[in-house]
């Protein structure tokens, strides 16, 4: 079982959210993140090439839930998986562009 660590920034991202949507982005990430973080799925992989704008660990995670995005690296070693960002991503955006 992996814990799950929020970077400060988060908090931001997750107050700006209806209380709605932030209720079943955290139900997703504790779902998905929890057992098996590295495992790639529909809804999660690995974002090649992307460098993104805090310090992070390679690779950097992602985990689509809806229209958000949850970015997050993950320790083996540790058993620790560490959310950097969430992001809603519109259709007519890129992974880039809302980093």
């Amino acid at each position: 079982m992996f814990t799950i660590e929020y970077a400060e920034g988060v908090a931001g991202d997750l107050a700006a959210m209806r209380p709605f949507d932030r209720s079943q982005l955290l139900d997703h990430i504790e779902e998905q993140l929890t057992h098996q973080p590295t495992t790639e799925t529909r809804n999660k992989k690995i974002l090649i090439g992307l460098t993104p704008p805090w310090d992070h660990e390679p690779p950097v995670w992602e985990l689509r839930v809806g229209q958000y995005r949850v970015f997050y690296d993950v320790d083996e070693a540790e058993r620790r998986v560490a959310v950097c960002a969430v992001r809603r991503k519109r259709p007519d955006t890129t992974t880039e562009e809302i980093l």
